[in-house]
């Protein structure tokens, strides 16, 4: 068992952990809830010998442990699987494990780590091939790596950070049913999620953080979303707003056969055909690298068609660059709110002053216009900042996105491209962007949505389109499919083959 006593961590004007008391038991997956800047990741770090504590303790089996590095960590079996794998991409499964290895030896045997690969896989049903190159595998197979890497290395506990952020249904299930594996043969589990359904699912304990403090640890059993989600906000979280059946309108926006280059020269968007409607919310699902940003930037303006043809309101637009579709009425809310949404050097004013500038008569940007604007703004969209005059990356991930959208939405837009717009944030922050862009909708606005959660999906849209491989596998209707349908065409099986097998 680790414990971890009234922990303190302290940075420059931020108690990140203040007092935080954890445990996880042998033989239990244990989640680690909390909104964003809560303290999980700060907590986790100091477990992992990435942060030395300014206060408290650590105890491993009952004994006072202190870590020095994450070597230290790992050398008493505590190992974590981040977000982002460490992996090298034109290296083996066996090269990449092999990097791993303490104290390996100069001249080497790849048959024998190899041997161990397939030892281990075998042990918890991590099927992997050793010699397959890492850029070869899927993103759920390159996790397993990331496991498997954890376990020669000898882990009796993984921490794993957001583990089904970027996987298919049937991925996450495989997962989790390795994860029970683990735990029966009496390793441990910290889960960090955001997914309340699948925490409720697959964990025995549920930990929850706010403001840098433990709340309280329940067992899953006894517990529930609702009582969860206030444990975490300190209020209650009214229930997942669903949208309305939506009739079509007037037709706002055209593909016909449109392909597309990646960043890379190589085809990434092939033959995509799809139309959207006034007041309608399309989603696209799809393991994240499959065409989804190519399709929102071609959408947007800022990618070139390589093929085929795109018109809006009627009108051809093929051509069209952004400043172009700004005018036409394209809002764009894209995946890297830090670099490509928003200058985060700049103050929340000069950011809105980005969009809004063109329509100011004369040489001059009117900033008393600016300020009035963005102040009426952060009031009507609820965007928490210490002060306007500090550059917008001092703001939290939610109140940045919050931001954001107000200026997108704030243009009056006929079309929102808005690409996984509640990722990294928290219960609260989630909840409102969700209302916000069903609100829009229901307004008459059109909605791409893009996101990796089928959730959101399925609650939030009028039809969902699934890309695999830079094509599109299938339309369907969320009250007329399942996840299990989606998790297929994810992986890459079209929707006429799914009712013929």
């Amino acid at each position: 068992m680790i414990e971890m006593r009234k922990i303190i961590k302290e940075f420059p004007g931020i108690l990140a952990n203040d007092q935080v008391s954890f445990n996880v038991n042998s033989g239990e997956i244990h989640a680690l809830l909390g909104e964003n800047g809560a303290g999980k990741s700060t907590l986790m770090s100091v477990l992992t010998g990435l942060y030395r504590p300014d206060g408290g303790d650590i105890y491993i089996e009952g004994k006072k442990t202190e870590f020095s590095s994450p070597k230290d960590a790992v050398n008493y079996g505590i190992g974590m699987v981040h977000q982002h794998f460490k992996l090298v991409q034109p290296f083996t499964v066996a090269e990449n494990v092999m990097l791993s290895i303490k104290d390996l030896k100069q001249i080497y045997n790849l048959k024998e780590i190899e041997q161990q690969i397939i030892k281990q896989s075998e042990a918890f049903g991590l099927s992997i091939d050793p010699k397959a190159k890492i850029w070869q595998l899927s993103v759920g197979e390159q996790q397993r790596v990331e496991i498997i890497k954890l376990l020669l290395l000898g882990a009796r506990v993984l921490i794993l950070d957001e583990p089904t952020a970027v996987l298919t249904p049937q991925e996450a299930n495989a997962l989790y049913e390795t994860l029970l594996k683990m735990v029966k043969n009496g390793k441990s589990v910290i889960l960090i999620s955001h997914k309340m359904n699948e925490v409720l699912e697959n964990t025995d304990r549920i930990t929850v953080l706010r403001d840098g403090k433990s709340i309280g640890t329940v067992y899953t059993k006894n517990t529930n979303e609702k009582e969860l989600a206030k444990m975490m906000v300190g209020r209650n979280i009214s229930d997942v707003v669903e949208k309305k059946s939506h009739r079509k309108n007037d037709k706002i926006l055209s593909l016909n056969n449109v392909s597309a280059l990646g960043n890379n020269g190589l085809l990434k968007l092939k033959n995509i055909s799809i139309d959207i409607y006034d007041g309608e919310i399309l989603g696209v699902a799809g393991v994240d690298g499959n065409g989804q940003k190519e399709l929102a930037d071609t959408v947007a303006g800022l990618r070139m068609v390589k093929q085929g043809s795109i018109s809006f309101s009627g009108k051809d637009c093929t051509k069209s660059g952004r400043k172009k579709r700004i005018d036409l009425g394209i809002s764009y809310v894209p995946e890297d709110r830090m670099t490509t949404g928003l200058v985060t050097d700049l103050n929340a004013y000069e950011n809105m002053a980005l969009k809004s500038y063109r329509k100011n008569h004369g040489a001059f940007i009117r900033w008393d216009k600016v300020r009035s604007d963005t102040d009426r703004l952060i009031q009507k969209f609820d965007v928490r900042l210490a002060s306007t005059a500090n550059p917008v990356k001092m703001m939290s991930g939610g109140n940045i996105q919050k931001l954001l959208l107000a200026r997108e939405i704030d243009s009056d837009p006929k079309l929102i491209i808005a690409v996984y717009p509640m990722r990294g944030l928290d219960i609260g922050a989630t909840d409102y962007v969700r209302r916000l862009l069903i609100e829009q909708s229901e307004k008459g606005k059109a909605v791409l949505l893009i996101s990796e959660d089928l959730e959101d999906l399925l609650s939030m849209t009028d039809r969902i389109i699934v890309m695999h491989g830079g094509e599109i596998m299938g339309v369907v209707n969320p009250s007329e499919t399942s996840r299990e349908e989606i998790g297929l065409m994810m992986a890459g099986k079209r929707k006429v083959d799914l009712h013929e097998s």
